[in-house]
């Protein structure tokens, strides 16, 4: 419900917002702003991308909690998004989504009302060389559990012409 009125407000609000402006400073100066904003935003997700891969990184090289840097790399992404959709009010909030401070805050909001029922991280979390656990005793061969040995040959299906023979073609 809520998806379902975001999908209607926001462009209600964006037409809205381009017919004020486009009033107050004119059609082109209306039109150079949105283009300056993607242009704009455009820079800043490439640079805040990277400092949010390289948050991710050096969480996955300590072994630390990488949540907030992967939240911090949606939401990067998602302020692409909106700064890249033409309009005030998607600028507005892609901005804001670049700011550090904001996505603490909404990192902070969502992670209230989320509830992670399991996280584990390192060996002990049921992965190991061979693969999954539910899939290792597939990967154990001669020194685990059994191995099936057998034999096989290629058969080949015999072809099966749909239509009559043509003088271009040979069955």
């Amino acid at each position: 419900m809520w998806l379902f009125a975001a999908f209607v407000a926001i462009p209600i609000i964006e037409i809205a917002l381009f017919i004020q402006v486009g009033g107050w400073i004119g059609m082109w100066p209306t039109l150079g702003i949105v283009v300056l904003t993607a242009i704009l935003g455009t820079m800043l997700v490439r640079a805040q991308g990277r400092l949010a891969l390289m948050e991710l990184q050096r969480a996955f090289s300590r072994l630390d909690d990488p949540t907030l840097p992967l939240a911090n790399g949606a939401m990067v992404l998602v302020a692409g998004v909106l700064l890249l959709t033409p309009g005030f009010f998607t600028d507005a909030l892609g901005f804001a989504l670049l700011v550090p401070g904001v996505r603490f805050a909404v990192f902070n909001f969502l992670r209230a009302r989320i509830q992670v029922s399991r996280f584990q991280m390192g060996r002990d979390s049921g992965f190991t060389d061979e693969g999954p656990e539910p899939f290792r005793h597939r990967a154990q061969g001669a020194s685990g559990s059994e191995v099936i040995d057998g034999e096989f040959h290629e058969v080949e299906p015999g072809k099966r012409p749909t239509h009559r023979p043509s003088g271009w073609t040979k069955h």
